[in-house]
């Protein structure tokens, strides 16, 4: 007689298929996945579509946990796709998952390759980190506790704005902390074609990369899968090095066999035991934010 499987097994299973093929195969950042994944039931979207710019891209939606807190630490986060696909309502479940830990959420969308290329796409996310700044408080937020985190391309993203003081200046000061999950942060020569179109017209290659604008710097953490083979670990090793010899508070967490994908799903309900990266994520942003000041003075 066949046994059948159980039935959270058959979901992990198909939501597994479903977001690396979506992921990984079509570089589609997650929308199937996201239509079905369950969502913590200990947060709500609190706004959607704010515009923090004109262009159409500019837009942002909003998290907070389901209580009536205020003044909690707000994230900024910053999504993957190659620097030329995204959508901030295809991570509702990341978001989610971040607000059900007594944060409030901020994804802003950004224009994107080919429309624009290097700095431009940086520049979209300075701005929706003052809006983050200067509305927080609107939604229970602390503006002056702010955290960047993204993935992949997101990931590139958070620790340029946080490390290069060309794109915040002065505001980098109310940055109090930075995850990059899976992010290139060391990929001269470029070799890849998303990074070509992304950066290829700049004329100064290395003027680009995050290791090379080490600095003063929030405390920050890496956080990258051993079998991620889309962006290699040894990008975060190189920023982990470059920081640490500079005294900059900087941790690196690797997770043996987690791949490029996996690590990111693994903020999802029922995929948490691929990767403890939600787990990391919460203690980073909730011990940094107790902290008086963490960021840079």
């Amino acid at each position: 007689m066949r046994t059948s499987l159980p039935r959270r097994l058959l979901l992990v299973t198909l939501l597994s298929v479903v977001a690396v093929a979506a992921l990984l195969v079509t570089w589609n950042p997650l929308a199937a996945f996201n239509l079905i994944a369950p969502k913590d039931a200990g947060s709500r979207i609190a706004a959607s579509g704010i515009a923090y710019g004109s262009e159409s891209r500019q837009r942002l939606d909003v998290y907070r946990p389901a209580g009536a807190a205020q003044g909690l630490p707000t994230i900024v986060f910053f999504y993957g796709g190659a620097w030329s696909s995204g959508s901030r309502g295809d991570y509702e479940f990341a978001a989610r998952a971040l607000a059900a830990r007594g944060f409030v959420v901020i994804v802003p969308d950004y224009r994107l390759v080919p429309e624009i290329v290097f700095p431009d796409f940086l520049r979209d996310c300075a701005a929706a980190v003052r809006w983050a700044r200067g509305h927080a408080r609107e939604f229970g937020g602390d503006g002056e506790r702010l955290f960047l985190i993204g993935h992949s391309a997101g990931a590139y993203n958070a620790m340029m704005l946080a490390l290069d003081g060309r794109w915040l200046g002065s505001e980098r000061g109310a940055i109090r902390g930075v995850v990059g999950i899976a992010g290139p942060y060391d990929f001269v020569p470029f070799d890849d074609q998303a990074a070509i179109a992304a950066f290829g017209g700049w004329p100064d290659a290395a003027d680009t990369q995050p290791v090379n604008h080490v600095g003063p710097a929030p405390p920050i953490l890496l956080l990258h899968g051993t079998a991620d083979d889309r962006v290699r670990p040894r990008n975060s090793e190189a920023l982990y090095a470059r920081l640490k010899a500079a005294g900059d508070p900087v941790e690196l967490k690797t997770y043996p066999g987690v791949s490029h994908a996996d690590i990111m799903l693994a903020l999802s309900r029922p995929l948490r035991e691929r990767a403890p990266t939600l787990d990391d994520i919460g203690r980073f942003v909730a011990r940094r934010a107790m902290q008086q000041h963490g960021g840079i003075r």
